[in-house]
């Protein structure tokens, strides 16, 4: 896809938004299914179904997915499609990128054994690769910074939302 593709594509729905700003809204939703062999939990999407368990250095045995290692690659996507899009609207060209993020735990504090030891994921570096020997210092430089503003995920990180929780009975 080129910049006027991308133009093209994106006119229609930045008009719609800018005439109603409420269609804009969206609710994204994820849910799963507890299983009762095991510390896991079933999820199904339109894209995959997996489960979800323990990490290995909390118990897990490594054969189900991380839900740290699914905050990281949720980022590589969203990082990763945003890079795309803005160098695609900028028409920085480039041979390959590839986006690794990584990030630190302490599972002290997971496992309740250090009070002092943080629950989560703290310390969260984001990289992107990059072969674009026909891109400015400068191009990958703006790149960089609107790739950082407009990833959802990487601003949702920066400045966590509210969170609420709530148990609901069920019959």
């Amino acid at each position: 896809m080129n910049a006027d593709e991308l133009r093209a594509l994106q006119a229609p729905i930045k008009a719609r938004y800018q005439a109603d700003p409420a269609a804009a809204r969206h609710t994204f939703q994820a849910s799963g299914t507890l299983r009762a062999d095991r510390p896991s939990v079933h999820i199904a999407n339109r894209f995959a179904s997996f489960d979800a368990g323990l990490h290995p250095a909390a118990g897990g045995d490594g054969s189900e997915a991380c839900s740290g290692d699914m905050l990281l690659e949720a980022l590589v996507a969203c990082a990763g499609v945003t890079f795309n899009v803005v160098a695609t609207a900028m028409a920085v060209p480039w041979r390959s990128v590839r986006v690794v993020v990584e990030g630190e735990g302490d599972f002290r504090g997971t496992l309740g054994i250090a009070k002092d030891a943080p629950v989560g994921i703290t310390d969260i570096r984001l990289r992107f690769e990059v072969d674009a020997p026909a891109a400015s210092d400068e191009q990958l430089a703006t790149l960089l910074r609107l790739t950082e503003r407009y990833c959802v995920i990487a601003q949702t990180l920066r400045t966590p939302p509210s969170l609420s929780t709530a148990l609901q009975r069920v019959s």
